[in-house]
């Protein structure tokens, strides 16, 4: 396979100045603020965009040094497969988060429910549509039981 290269389009910016303490998950994060810095060079692109009330963040995990396929998640104490999880430790290290898009002003996207490490490079942005995106979930594996324990979750330094 040939090599695939990203370029960030903006920087995303929150109150969490390191992994450990943050929240986990968007829904983890419920109402906290953030902002997203546009590249100039993209402003563009966000034309129609603060027609939304949520968008897609695409990121790169960038404080993820290496990867590794079995990584023990923070909903559980069982070692997973790293593709049946979210953690940040992936051979790709990129990260998706749905944020609430307060506010558009110049190339300064105004978000809530932040839940990515302040100075991450941000590699796209695409509109949430409950129509498509919103799946009514049959199985959720491993994380069946667990899902309320995210709004009270907070990272640690595992995934140094």
């Amino acid at each position: 396979m040939e090599e695939i290269r990203y370029s960030p389009i903006g920087v995303i910016h929150s109150p969490f100045k390191e992994i450990k303490g943050m929240p986990i998950q968007p829904s983890g994060a419920r109402g906290v603020a953030g902002t997203v810095e546009v590249n100039p060079k993209f402003a563009d692109g966000l034309q129609d965009l603060e027609g939304f009330s949520h968008i897609f963040l695409v990121y790169h995990f960038h404080l993820a040094q290496e990867y590794s396929l079995k990584v023990k998640p923070f909903l559980d104490d069982t070692m997973r497969g790293v593709f049946a999880t979210r953690a940040p430790k992936r051979p790709n290290a990129i990260g998706i988060s749905v944020a609430r898009l307060v506010r558009i002003e110049g190339f300064t996207l105004h978000i809530e429910d932040v839940d990515m490490v302040d100075g991450t490079p941000l590699l796209d942005i695409k509109p949430y549509v409950p129509e498509f995106d919103a799946k009514q979930a049959a199985r959720i594996g491993w994380l069946a039981g667990k899902t309320d324990k995210v709004t009270r979750a907070e990272a640690d330094d595992r995934f140094k």
